[in-house]
């Protein structure tokens, strides 16, 4: 059982939901984003998704690629992006984290190194949102084998067709987009999320979360009311791009954590 299995299992056992939060690995700095990643898990996060810094960020809103742009800008790497897990496992060795980005990246270092060196660092999991289903024997198959879950995004535009191409050989959890577009551009709503999460779930057993959209911790709780976990990372990232300390970033990611929990 991976830590993402667990801390589902975990979760469910609880009757609680789980609260994912994602932070641009380097932004705005390294020492910053580290005390930001150490204090996640004590402000209530369940899950990390941690990003991979990447010049063509097609999913992403403005927030989200600024936060690429910065951390890039201050040297950010993959091999320094490794070692933050690596640092962050020092402290935590509980607390999930999952890669997100694209592939690109990891293609670059080459996939073998990557998935070594990942598991070394402790990796959990990875959410590559330019590799489809029919690409699965570039990385989903073999991060598998490595034992790192694999989680896809499945869309308000993915139909009955396609949706059970997208969950085959999905691990850990599904992530569902609520909005159609980019991170942050447009406000989650639990009405038309609800049936979307029935759907998907009668295909699979895997939990799932909701992400993109979710800007408050009311948000929050009621995405939650509909999903197995609400996930946060524009309305996170703006707030250290505006400079907020890592105090005022936890206090907020906290009242976020309550709101999913609640």
């Amino acid at each position: 059982m991976t830590r993402i299995e667990a801390r589902f299992a975990k979760l469910k056992a609880e009757g609680r939901k789980a609260f994912v939060t994602f932070v641009m690995a380097g932004d705005p700095d390294a020492e910053t984003c580290e005390a930001i990643l150490a204090g996640l898990p004590a402000a209530g996060v369940d899950v990390i998704e941690l990003g991979m810094p990447f010049t063509d960020p097609m999913a992403d809103g403005p927030a989200i690629q600024l936060a690429g742009q910065r951390a890039l800008a201050g040297g950010q790497t993959m091999e320094r992006t490794l070692g933050m897990v690596r640092k962050f496992r020092e402290g935590d060795t509980e607390t999930p984290i999952v890669l997100m980005g694209y592939y690109n990246p990891i293609y670059s270092r080459g996939v073998d190194s990557f998935l070594r060196e990942a598991v070394e660092a402790g990796v959990d999991g990875l959410i590559v949102v330019d590799l489809p289903p029919e690409e699965d024997d570039e990385l989903c198959l073999p991060a598998q084998a490595a034992g790192i879950n694999f989680i896809r995004l499945a869309t308000p535009t993915t139909d009955d067709k396609r949706l059970p191409k997208v969950l085959s050989n999905t691990s850990g959890f599904v992530y569902y987009v609520s909005i159609t577009g980019i991170t942050g551009s447009a406000s989650a709503n639990a009405e038309m999320v609800g049936p979307e999460v029935g759907r998907i779930k009668a295909g699979t057993e895997l939990p799932v979360c909701v992400g993109f959209g979710i800007k408050t911790a009311e948000a929050a709780r009621e995405i939650a009311g509909v999903a197995d976990g609400a996930v946060v990372g524009s309305a996170i990232v703006d707030r250290i791009g505006k400079g907020e300390s890592p105090e005022a970033v936890l206090g907020f990611v906290k009242e976020l954590a309550a709101g999913t929990h609640s």
